[in-house]
């Protein structure tokens, strides 16, 4: 891809949806956290790739906070959005909800902060356009996102982890 062009972070803007049914439950009744874990990369996936134009591969998963459980019979949905943009690299943020479609509560559930790359043909990072960030929200989410990666290679740094 050559086109460097910016890109607004509500262009990769995704969501997915899934039923959470008995296999997806632990012997506690509750959705196993990999259940969940899997369902927010394939959806950060989805805004990495809108985003870059691109294939892209998850590189890590920052954080994760379970703030509730999710039990079998409630809608799933993974809303994901590009955070931050470096060279090769992207922050894709991560909200889950579940919704008990009975009663129609939803609950905010997960937050979860995955690292892509994008890769070119040899499989090898490649460049990625810039973010257009419009409103308020966007730049704080970038600003957040840029410092989590601060933070991150400092501590590489410190603990003799950094890439050569």
């Amino acid at each position: 891809m050559s086109d460097s062009t910016p890109r607004s972070p509500r262009a990769s803007e995704t969501a997915v949806s899934e039923l959470m049914m008995p296999q997806h439950v632990n012997h506690f009744g509750m959705v196993f956290g990999g259940v969940v874990l899997s369902m927010a990369d394939r959806t950060a996936a989805v805004a990495a790739m809108r985003h870059a134009g691109r294939p892209c591969v998850t590189v890590s998963i920052d954080r994760v906070d379970f703030r509730e459980p999710i039990y079998a019979g409630e809608l799933v949905t993974c809303r994901a959005q590009v955070n931050f943009v470096g060279t090769t690299s992207m922050e894709i943020g991560v909200e889950v909800l579940a919704e008990n479609l009975l009663s129609g509560e939803v609950r905010h559930t997960n937050t979860c902060l995955l690292t892509f790359v994008a890769i070119g043909e040899d499989g090898r990072p490649v460049p990625v356009r810039p973010l257009k960030l419009e409103t308020d929200e966007e730049h704080r989410r970038f600003h957040d996102a840029n410092r989590r990666r601060e933070v991150r290679q400092a501590l590489d740094q410190e603990l003799g982890e950094a890439e050569t």
